[in-house]
């Protein structure tokens, strides 16, 4: 008769697997900085720097041109929307053939599709994230904008943007490698994407109807959420942490699901 293992030894198993996958993990980001930005020049440094240019670009655009906030301050508004943005349009797009390119890992035995995957968005995360902190301290001490009023909704509303972006990236790459043209159609669908995504509106702003409408979109409650965060009460924000949740979860698995059944599409290069 087999002993059943004690809570201690199931317990110290799992904690032995979960250390083995975060240095496989911590392993495969390395891979992937080497691999995209080399050991010269400035290196990892670009995945921070590209997106505080853009977004200080945007900011001083958006100021010189006088845009209307809707009585909030431009900067800010700009802050909200564009980092946020950048986060979803690196992790969505990053991941598309990234399969096809660690597919040679898969010799190794402690190493799946989906640990690809989740390197490369951990690494676009942790770029976008130092730079979204960079971009706010620079402004908040050079006076351009006020603290974030709730750092919690911030924080919500970046990860939950951070798992929707991860959960359609898992979608979008296991298709590409499945239909070929979907690797060409994901720039358009970012595009496409904009002007329903939150990034340049919120929903108080928008006719009754069509508010309806607007949240039914994943991403906006995403930018209502993190936007609530920085402006607290001078706004009216309309976002359902359940239903954004619930979004995730379900994208999430579908997204799993199609990684574990798209490797005989791949192809060796």
């Amino acid at each position: 008769m087999e002993a059943v293992p004690s809570k201690s030894n199931r317990n110290s198993v799992f904690m032995t697997g979960l250390r083995a996958q975060a240095r496989v993990l911590g392993a495969l980001v390395m891979r992937e900085m080497i691999t995209r930005y080399g050991r010269e020049n400035i290196g990892f440094l670009w995945l921070i720097l590209e997106p505080m240019i853009l977004t200080c670009g945007v900011m001083l655009l958006w100021t010189l041109m006088k845009h209307e906030a809707h009585g909030l301050t431009v900067i800010a508004f700009v802050l909200s929307g564009y980092m946020p943005l950048t986060l979803w349009r690196h992790i969505s797009s990053h991941m598309v053939s990234c399969l096809r390119h660690n597919i040679p890992l898969m010799y190794h035995r402690q190493i799946r599709l989906a640990d690809a995957l989740i390197a490369r968005a951990l690494l676009e995360i942790g770029g976008t994230t130092f730079a979204l902190l960079v971009v706010y301290s620079g402004a908040y001490l050079a006076g351009f904008i006020d603290p974030f009023e709730d750092i919690g909704l911030n924080l919500a509303g970046w990860l939950f943007m951070a798992w929707f972006s991860f959960a359609a990236g898992l979608i979008l790459a296991a298709l590409s490698e499945i239909f070929e043209v979907v690797e060409k159609l994901v720039p358009p669908f970012q595009y496409l994407m904009l002007p329903i995504s939150g990034m340049f509106f919120m929903v108080s702003w928008l006719p009754h109807g069509v508010q309806k409408l607007a949240l039914y979109v994943p991403t906006v409650h995403c930018f209502e959420m993190f936007r609530a965060g920085t402006f607290g009460n001078a706004i009216k924000a309309h976002y359902d942490v359940s239903y954004i949740f619930t979004c995730c979860l379900i994208t999430t698995a579908v997204g799993l699901y199609l990684v574990e059944h798209v490797r005989k599409h791949i192809k060796f290069e």
